[in-house]
This record gives C-alpha cells, sequence and structure tokens, in this order.
C-alpha cells in the first residue's frame, strides 16, 4: 500500500475519478479497480440507487441474504429473510424455530409505539414561568408543526405529546422540551426531526414575544433538536413456552428437568454478570440485526437503544427472562423496536422490498413482532448449545467453509473436506493439515483413502 496524503474536493470528483485516485494506493491499480468493478450491479439504473444511498460510493459490498424457514409466530408462518455475514446465526434461527414450531411457536405482544425527541436548550430563566405558560407554548407548537403532520395525523400517528424538562442540576441553565411521536409504519427520523426543528423556532419566538417575561428572559440558546434513539416506550414482548417433559431429548446427556435448570442459571449469570451480559444480548441482536438489514432498518440504533435498555436498571443486564414454575418452562424476551416498514431504504433498497413482500408486507408492530422473536430465538439457540454440547462444535462445524475459502479450497477438495470434518473437531490448523494431505500424492487419512 502506497503512501497517502491529504486530498481536497473528493466528495465532487465523479465516481470514476475516485476509484481512480484510490486504486493509485494500491501496488496493482488495475486489479483493484478490476475487482471492485465486478461488484456493480449489471442493472446501471439499480446501481446507481445503491451509489446515491451514501456518500463517496466507489463500489457495492456484500453480505449473505439467508432465510430463516418455519417461524410459527402468533399463529402464522414466516420465512424470514435474515441478512448477516457471520456463521451459524441462520442456522441457530432456524433450528430454535423448527424446535418450538410443534409446542405453539413464539407469542408477542406489542406493549406501546411511542418515539421521542428533544430540544436541548440553555435559557436563564424562571422555571415555574414557563412552566405555567407551557400549555400556551404546546398549542403554538402544535399548529406551527399542521403542514408537517397533517399526512401522519391522516395515517393515524402525530405528536402525543410535548412537556418541559428541568435539567438545570445536571447543567445550569440546560432546560429540554421533550415530545412523544407515533409514527405508525415509519421509523419516524425525519419527521420526528422536522417536527423539533419547528418547536425550537416557536419556543425562541414565545420567549421573545411574552410579555411575561423580563429582557434577560426573552433569550435561549437553542443547542441541537433531534430524536432519540433511546425508546424504552416502544416495546415488543416475545415468548415461548412448553411443558418441562417437553424438553426430553433435547441433549442425550441431559434429562428436560436438568436442560431447564441449566438454562435458568445461564440467563441468571447474564443478569448479574455484565461480562456474560454483554454476549448474552449480542445473540439476540446476532438474530434482530439480520432481520433490520434485510429489511432496510437502521440496525445501529435498534442496537444502541436495546443496550441502554438492558441498562435502565442501573446494571448491564440480560434482555430475556426464564421462568419456570409448575412444570412449566417459559422463556420471554423485552425488547425497545423502533422499526419502519415505509420510507427510507425500505422502500429503496430492491431486495428490502423483495424482504418485506417475503413477510406479507407488514406494518411497523407486525415486524417488530417479528424480529424480537427472531432475536429470542437466536438466543435461545446459543444458550441451548452453551448449556449442552459447548458453542464452538456447531459454530465451526458451520465455519469450515470460511476456512476453506481463505485456503483456497476447490470444490472437491470442499466436499471431502465436509465429509471428514462430520466427525472431526474444526480448527483453522486441522483443515490446513488436512488440505495439505489431501493436496500431497495419495493418502490414507483417519482409514479414509484420498486420491488425488
Amino acid at each position: 500500500m502506497k503512501e497517502k496524503e491529504i486530498v481536497c474536493g473528493f466528495s465532487k470528483w465523479s465516481k470514476e475519478q475516485k476509484l481512480e485516485y484510490i486504486s493509485n494506493l494500491f501496488e496493482n491499480p488495475a486489479e483493484f479497480v478490476q475487482e471492485l468493478k465486478s461488484f456493480y450491479h449489471e442493472n446501471p439504473k439499480k446501481q446507481k440507487i445503491f451509489d446515491e444511498f451514501s456518500e463517496n460510493t466507489i463500489s457495492n459490498f456484500y453480505f449473505p441474504f439467508g432465510i430463516a424457514p418455519n417461524f410459527l409466530i402468533d399463529e402464522k408462518v414466516y420465512h424470514i429473510p435474515m441478512v448477516i455475514e457471520e456463521s451459524s446465526v441462520v442456522a441457530a434461527a432456524s433450528k430454535s424455530a423448527k424446535f418450538w414450531s410443534d409446542k405453539g411457536g413464539f407469542h408477542t405482544e406489542i406493549i406501546s409505539t411511542t418515539k421521542i425527541g428533544q430540544v436541548h436548550f440553555i435559557w436563564n430563566g424562571n422555571f415555574e414561568k414557563l412552566k405555567t405558560l407551557m400549555p400556551d407554548l404546546r398549542d403554538r407548537m402544535m399548529d406551527r408543526t399542521k403542514g408537517i403532520t397533517a399526512n401522519m395525523e391522516e395515517r393515524g400517528g402525530g405528536i402525543t405529546d410535548i412537556e418541559l424538562v428541568d435539567m438545570t442540576r445536571e447543567i445550569p441553565g440546560y432546560f429540554q422540551i421533550k415530545a412523544t411521536f407515533e409514527t405508525i409504519d415509519s421509523m419516524g427520523a425525519n419527521f420526528i426531526n422536522s417536527c423539533l426543528e419547528e418547536f425550537a423556532a416557536e419556543l425562541k419566538d414565545f420567549l421573545a414575544e411574552s410579555p411575561y417575561f423580563s429582557e434577560d428572559e426573552k433569550h435561549c440558546e437553542v443547542i441541537m433538536s433531534i430524536l432519540s434513539n433511546y425508546t424504552p416506550d416502544c416495546l415488543v414482548k416475545s415468548w415461548v413456552e412448553c411443558d418441562i417433559d417437553q424438553l426430553e431429548g433435547i441433549d442425550e446427556e441431559l434429562t428436560g428437568e436438568q436442560f431447564a435448570w441449566k438454562f435458568e442459571k445461564a440467563v441468571q449469570i447474564a443478569t448479574v454478570d455484565v461480562h456474560r451480559a454483554t454476549t448474552h444480548n449480542k445473540g439476540i441482536f446476532n438474530g434482530i440485526d439480520a432481520v433490520a438489514l434485510a429489511t432496510g432498518n437502521d440496525f445501529r440504533a435498534i442496537e444502541a437503544c436495546g443496550h441502554t435498555y438492558a441498562s435502565r436498571n442501573g446494571r448491564y443486564e440480560s434482555l430475556s427472562e426464564v421462568h419456570i414454575k409448575d412444570g412449566k418452562f417459559r422463556y420471554s424476551l423485552t425488547v425497545p423496536l423502533a422499526l419502519g416498514t415505509v420510507g427510507g431504504l425500505t422502500n429503496l433498497h430492491p431486495l428490502a422490498k423483495k424482504s418485506l413482500e417475503l413477510l406479507g408486507n407488514p406494518g411497523a408492530t407486525e415486524m417488530m413482532r417479528i424480529a424480537a422473536s427472531v432475536g429470542l430465538a437466536n438466543n435461545f439457540g446459543a444458550i441451548k448449545s452453551l448449556v449442552t454440547k459447548g458453542i464452538q462444535k456447531g459454530h465451526m462445524k458451520m465455519h469450515l467453509l470460511n476456512i476453506l475459502n481463505q485456503l483456497g479450497a476447490t470444490e472437491d477438495e470442499k466436499t471431502k473436506a465436509k465429509a471428514y470434518f462430520e466427525q472431526e473437531k474444526v480448527s483453522y490448523n486441522a483443515v490446513d493439515r488436512f488440505l495439505d494431505k489431501l493436496r500431497s500424492p495419495s493418502q490414507v487419512v483417519k482409514g479414509v483413502y484420498i486420491n488425488k
């Protein structure tokens, strides 16, 4: 890689100019260009859509698009699209879905769907006076945003509340206008932020025009107006349940009761130990993020919210809970999920649209139910593996193809390796040694004659 330098005006260059410049940083520029262009979409119109998703694009970056079939959610069957590069995630979701399909499947409940936005401002005025006048300010804010909210209100959404929050104990002179929103089937970021910016402008006008404030109180400094990705009141719950005797046979070395006991202890550990809780919840988001990506949703916002919610009790802990009582096993996940099925990438990305079509073109609340159930399925699968055979056995089997590809295995070598490692532990070194023997003159490996 050649030495780099500060470059000016990069964003104004054409795509070809950007590609040429970046390629010249490599030892073989032509090879680099050819590699990146091999990932262009064959349809120029679709490629233009991909180029315009973000800035300074020079190619596409592919992730696998997989299907986890047989999800029974609220008595409805789904075959769920998942976009993820990590081995074993789709397999774990599929296996869990199949396991629970004859035990009633996944059950869900939408607890609430409210989203939050804030105007953060500094003001050296009398809080009680502004609080008293808040009903008038609220009316003015609602009136000022009528043009923005009209379409949303027609669909049953809009602004649900506006309140004044005193934060001066934290920062001198710091206040908030905190608003709650219902955005129906859209994630609603642009809608919320547009409303908030109008609230900020109205706040400044209200203070300047009101006869109730002194000259010193007529000015405020708006720091920012922005939605919050923490949506603790946009909650969904998903759960599975069965009689403990239905867990018999889940592992050859454990009874159903023993499995349930170990499973319960694993979840309890994730509740009291932050190190385990982090990995535990990561397993939940393996599933949720994969569904979010497949449907064009913002997985980063979803994760940030979920991890904050996991700390709501003053420490970071498990998002899922297990209850065992009267011979019943019940496993549940309660998680905030601000998802959308209209607007943004959900409408623009061709595969996001196909994903939603495959799911039956769900609304936002149905998407919440689906994503939460996939998250619970992945988490159940991970814990089941951990408390029985261990995570690596299954995970490394799924990772075998990645290792073989890294080592440049042919299709014939992959076929022989998959057969061989059915009964052997998979590791990078073990696969490397196997390929070495396979590529040498006729060998016998573990009693299997391999003819080059």
